[in-house]
């Protein structure tokens, strides 16, 4: 795990992986620079490879602020690069976390939110699994 900072100014459409560019895991406020762990990307890419379609992005880094200012928790992994919600087309919330769940046993965060569609995933040390 290594954290990373990009200027979404400079390096938005620099890949950091075959599939995923700095500009997928941007604030959603716009702000610069974004944070992104190295982890984070590897895992987000073991899925794509599995699942053999694109994997959408809807929530990467945050600043504290956009973080509060959309209910996330106190200490989100999203503050700190390590966190991001995703969907992948087809794929139901269930089967994405699932297969999540084989590629962090024991380890960081996967969080199912069958109502909004999408699965939360994180590359923290210790393991937290939760339905939202």
């Amino acid at each position: 795990m290594a954290l990373q900072a990009y200027s979404l100014a400079r390096d938005g459409e620099a890949y950091l992986s075959p599939h995923f560019r700095v500009q997928e895991f941007r604030c959603k406020d716009g702000s610069d620079p974004v944070f992104v762990d190295t982890a984070l990307v590897e895992l987000l890419e073991q899925l794509r490879a599995h699942f053999g379609k694109a994997v959408t992005i809807t929530s990467g880094y945050r600043t504290a602020a956009h973080n509060k200012a959309v209910g996330g928790a106190v200490y989100s992994q999203h503050q700190y690069g390590r966190a991001a919600d995703i969907r992948v087309s087809g794929v139901p919330v269930e089967q994405l976390a699932a297969y999540a769940e084989t590629l962090l046993p024991g380890t960081g965060g996967i969080g199912r939110y069958p109502a909004k569609g999408f699965v939360h995933v994180d590359v923290r040390k210790a393991k937290s699994r939760w339905v939202g």
